[in-house]
């Protein structure tokens, strides 16, 4: 079933109009990413047979394809929306490594704050895709390769120049956190203490609480990693998500909360006003998810960095998740596919 904003009850009111004023501003726009840059990886092929030596499948492979994923899926998501992207990062010097880095070269994008680690993995995961002749291939396996040891001090010192130089020319920062060390909370809350006007969001899968004294503006977390955190079950418990949101928000100080919830949309929190719950945009029965919580963060960003309030950026944040669940693949939307959506809801058309 598909759902367009105007025809959800539920939601709160937003002006679609505006909402694609702030969207064609996306292109004036700097944003600093900060994080960990993953490769992903796709081994794709076809099943041939069943294996003599052990009752596995034998995949006939056919192609392999690296895209950008973690943190790097984030920063091309904002180049998708229009925006000039200043990544900051470190890989290693290996192929997944040069990869992402000739990626965004080929992106026209500034790679100086791409830093290349002697002896560091960068971190991939490799999935293998699997189906017979003319079927759609499904996802078998995954391997994942991460760092065996921290960024070397050295990295770090680099990383932290380039980020205090960067700030001072930024719209934004959007801090993409995987757990692989690039992002430091302490040398964070340093920084941004000379930028409190700065509009700051994270995304963090293993440890948003530690950023709390960062004074980041918001944050974009999804319903299992707000369980993990909370050692909680939310569900179709509403009062549970209440409880969690606003323990969250209050703890780390946050302008807002953006709690995404897969196909029972979004969920924001944020000081001194009721909780808005937006059902999700388009279809519920998503073609594939992977990456989908970095396109909310850059839509999300985007928008509050050009002038929209948490609501409306969070209805816009919606609108291009569900957009990018519905690709397969680590994928991205584009500043024309969300002007096409908007423009789809206010005429009152399925999305």
């Amino acid at each position: 079933m598909k759902r367009s904003l105007s025809q959800r009850a539920s939601a709160p009111s937003v002006d679609l109009l505006a909402l694609a004023d702030y969207v064609e501003r996306f292109s004036s726009k700097t944003i600093v990413v900060l994080g960990d840059f993953v490769a992903d990886a796709f081994q794709i092929g076809d099943i041939t047979r069943v294996s003599r030596e052990a009752p596995v499948l034998i995949l006939k492979h056919h192609e392999t394809r690296i895209v950008p994923g973690g943190g790097a899926n984030a920063a091309n998501n904002f180049a998708a929306l229009g925006a000039k992207v200043i990544p900051i990062t470190a890989v290693g010097e290996d192929e997944p490594g040069n990869h992402l880095r000739d990626f965004f070269r080929a992106q026209k994008l500034d790679v100086s704050g791409i830093f290349r680690a002697k002896n560091w993995t960068t971190p991939t995961k490799t999935r293998f895709l699997a189906g017979w002749a003319h079927k759609v291939a499904q996802q078998v396996l995954r391997v994942d390769y991460e760092p065996a040891h921290p960024l070397p001090a050295e990295i770090r010192k680099k990383i932290h120049a380039k980020l205090a130089a960067a700030l001072k020319k930024a719209d934004a920062l959007a801090v993409s956190d995987y757990g692989f060390g690039v992002a430091i909370p302490s040398e964070l809350a340093k920084l941004l203490s000379r930028h409190k006007r700065l509009i700051s969001t994270l995304d963090s899968r293993y440890r948003l609480t530690d950023f709390s004294r960062a004074s980041l503006h918001s944050a974009t977390p999804n319903e299992g990693e707000m369980e993990s955190l909370h050692h909680a079950t939310i569900g179709k418990n509403l009062d549970e998500l209440e409880r969690c949101g606003r323990s969250t928000l209050a703890a780390m100080k946050l302008q807002s909360l953006l709690i995404t919830r897969g196909r029972d949309g979004i969920a924001l929190f944020e000081p001194g006003k009721p909780t808005a719950h937006i059902p999700i945009h388009g279809s519920d029965q998503a073609v594939d998810v992977t990456g989908a919580g970095d396109t909310v963060l850059a839509a999300y960003t985007l928008g509050l960095a050009s002038g929209a309030s948490p609501l409306e950026a969070a209805h816009l944040a919606n609108i291009a998740g569900g957009l990018v669940v519905m690709k397969r693949g680590t994928a991205t939307v584009s500043r024309s596919e969300l002007l096409e959506a908007i423009g789809a809801s206010a005429s009152g058309a399925n999305p």
